[in-house]
């Protein structure tokens, strides 16, 4: 059984910076993709992040291009999310994700993801 555990969000003003890790307990990272999504409130879940097994590629939502950056160390078994320049937008909940064992590449949809970690709250105020 794999368990992720999100960790480093927090309430930060418009323009800062956070940094999201994701640590995985049982079957090592090295060898599947990772995503980060969020979630806020009365919305659905939407992809943010992923890159890919090999490290060699990442992929972005427009609206954090230039600002996040995704990167992973599978020595330590951890996946993070810098957030830089943060707007009060990205306020919600974020997830990390492992990809099915199937998925290559740098997935982005819900489906293509098999373990969720139990989120951790993002909040950017204005």
């Amino acid at each position: 059984q794999v368990q992720l555990v999100e960790s480093g969000g927090g309430l930060v003003q418009a323009g800062g910076s956070l940094r999201l890790s994701c640590t995985a307990s049982g079957r090592t990272l090295g060898t599947f993709a990772m995503g980060w999504f969020r979630q806020a409130p009365g919305k659905e879940r939407e992809f943010v992040a992923s890159i890919s097994r090999t490290v060699d590629s990442t992929y972005y939502q427009d609206s954090v291009k230039g600002r996040f950056t995704i990167s992973r160390d599978n020595a330590k078994n951890t996946v993070s999310l810098q957030m830089n320049s943060l707007k009060p937008e990205d306020t919600g909940v974020y997830f990390c994700a492992r990809a099915r064992t199937t998925i290559w590449g740098t997935p982005s949809a819900i489906y293509e993801y098999e373990y969720w970690g139990q989120g951790t709250q993002v909040t950017v105020s204005s």
